[in-house]
């Protein structure tokens, strides 16, 4: 006779309880990574049953937003993966230059550093071509944030002193994006896991340190859709720790090192 997991079942009912409450689907996550990092949060707010954790965070607002920050895994910065934007501006940029219109996805956003980052990039690759960068991410109160263009100095750790001078103005103890940046970003609540992109439409697509918490089948299939956004001749960059399981496949060319070309 088999056994039932008790702590598994517990689980799955917990991830029904938070679909229902704000929407997010947490089995489409690694199972065994994020029942962890829930479990061992729930700990620390004094709670073993998980079943009580749900009705606590739907009774608390402050609980929930807690929860959210906790699973959305809103971690980035400014300039993260220097390596990166210096191979943008040298290697991948300068190929639009000429034409009118650039236009690039930062898919899963968080509050906004990828996307600035990005706008201050072409502004200096491409000086004469008009750029626009939408960002998406599924926690709103990230895209809110992500429109005030605020950010802290440890945000910056990693932009270049010229860039930082060039491109924000520190106000108590916060920097500000330029309203150059600003003007050329704008920012959307979406959920990667359900969003149907329009195909060719963008130049550039960024999706950089996010699939690695979903499951393979759920990263090989959003990579999918992802690509497809891609216009014949644009590229579509993953983080430094990831990979695109078949490119080929998607109509994919490894051109640089993390960076597809769409080559169909």
């Amino acid at each position: 006779m088999s056994t039932i997991d008790v702590r598994t079942d517990e689980y799955g009912a917990f991830c029904t309880a938070i679909r229902r409450l704000c929407g997010i689907d947490l089995s489409q996550y690694k199972r065994g990574q994020m029942e962890r990092r829930i479990r061992t949060f729930a700990e620390r707010r004094g709670t073993t049953r998980l079943q009580d954790y749900a009705a606590a965070l739907a009774d608390s607002k402050q609980e929930l937003e807690e929860f959210l920050d906790r699973v959305t895994i809103n971690v980035s910065q400014l300039w993260r993966n220097p390596e990166q934007w210096e191979l943008l501006h040298r290697k991948v940029l300068p190929e639009f230059a000429g034409r009118p219109r650039f236009k690039a996805w930062s898919a899963g956003s968080s509050y906004g550093a990828e996307a600035y980052t990005l706008a201050a990039v072409c502004a200096e690759a491409l000086p004469d071509v008009r750029t626009e960068i939408v960002g998406t991410d599924i926690d709103r109160r990230m895209v809110e944030r992500a429109r005030l263009g605020v950010f802290s100095t440890g945000d910056a750790r990693d932009v270049p002193a010229r860039q930082r001078s060039r491109w924000f103005t520190e106000q108590d103890g916060m920097l500000h994006a330029d309203p150059e940046l600003r003007g050329r970003c704008r920012f959307e609540a979406g959920d990667l896991l359900t969003m149907r992109p329009a195909q060719q439409v963008y130049d550039l697509v960024l999706c950089r340190n996010t699939v690695i918490y979903f499951t393979p089948d759920v990263k090989d299939a959003l990579h999918a859709r992802l690509a497809a956004a891609v216009v014949p001749g644009g590229y579509f960059m993953v983080g430094s720790t990831e990979r695109i399981s078949d490119p080929a496949e998607l109509g994919l060319e490894l051109a640089h090192p993390f960076v597809y070309r769409r080559v169909a």
